[in-house]
């Protein structure tokens, strides 16, 4: 045989040696590959298992304060233990909560009585009274169900309180500021409202919006921490303590921007009591017309 072609034939057998090393290794790599996803398969089987026993035990690892802040209450099974009660036993424990709150709202009458005669004179200030409760109660429920939704999934805990108290009261205050400003421009330039009340709106909402912020989000931590149920209890006590103190800044705020523009300021009288004839209060002080009826 010639040289050349032996030196041919020792070529081809080493590549073909080289193609079946490599042919071999691949083959062990993905037999490799395939144990692991196996392994891997059988590792998510057992913990979907032990998930599903942990559940059926009523074992499973919810919060130290789920969506009750009951410490330790395994949501899942509250959730089937609603599902299973009567309508009517929910009775027990929302009927007290709401009759608190509901006459804790009357105070809201009370205000309105105070400004009858701001109101019977700038009749444009009651065209707004629903708009800012409203959005009071929106700007603290979208904040109340954050946080509750928080605390139930552990993402927060109660030593984050004062964390996310500011957090969203500065969220609350910024956001109002647009709002407020936006709504001051539609209310002037589209509606026909007057400059002063425009203005008061635009002052009005930057300040609700952060109290209702900062309720909404510390009474969860202030129910958990009194042993009371955030879920019942949070919600609607925001909206009661919303709506009142807005209402009283509203007026506040009102009162204030009139006497900049020049226009009479009257009397508020709360329970009885004319507020702005006492000595020494800040209307007797600063507005001369403060006593007029």
């Amino acid at each position: 045989m010639a040289p050349w072609s032996k030196k041919k034939g020792d070529a081809a057998a080493a590549s073909t040696a080289a193609d079946s090393s490599a042919l071999r290794e691949l083959k062990e790599t993905v037999k490799a590959q395939s144990a692991e996803i196996a392994k891997l398969k059988s590792e998510l089987l057992s913990k979907k298992g032990d998930a599903g026993e942990g559940k059926k035990k009523g074992t499973g690892t919810a919060p130290a304060h789920g969506a009750h802040g009951g410490g330790g209450t395994d949501i899942e099974e509250e959730i089937d233990m609603y599902l299973d009660r009567p309508f009517f036993s929910l009775l027990d424990t929302e009927w007290a909560g709401l009759t608190v709150f509901l006459a804790s709202l009357s105070l809201t009458a009370v205000i309105m009585t105070g400004f009858e005669h701001t109101l019977s004179r700038q009749i444009e200030l009651a065209y707004f009274v629903p708009l800012l409760a409203g959005h009071g109660g929106n700007t603290g429920g979208q904040t109340v169900g954050t946080v509750l939704a928080a605390l139930s999934a552990g993402a927060i805990t109660e030593k984050d309180a004062p964390k996310v108290i500011l957090k969203e009261s500065l969220s609350g205050l910024s956001m109002g500021a647009m709002l407020g400003l936006g709504v001051g421009i539609v209310a002037y330039y589209f509606m026909g409202i007057s400059s002063h009340v425009s203005t008061v709106i635009a002052l009005t909402i930057p300040p609700l919006s952060a109290i209702a912020s900062t309720l909404a989000s510390g009474l969860p931590f202030l129910c958990i921490f009194l042993g009371l149920d955030p879920t019942v209890i949070a919600a609607p006590a925001m909206t009661s303590f919303v709506d009142v103190t807005g209402l009283l800044c509203y007026f506040l705020i009102a009162n204030q921007i009139f006497h900049l523009w020049g226009l009479e300021l009257y009397h508020l009288e709360v329970m009885g009591v004319n507020l702005t004839a006492v000595p020494g209060t800040a209307f007797s002080q600063t507005h001369p017309c403060a006593t007029h009826t």
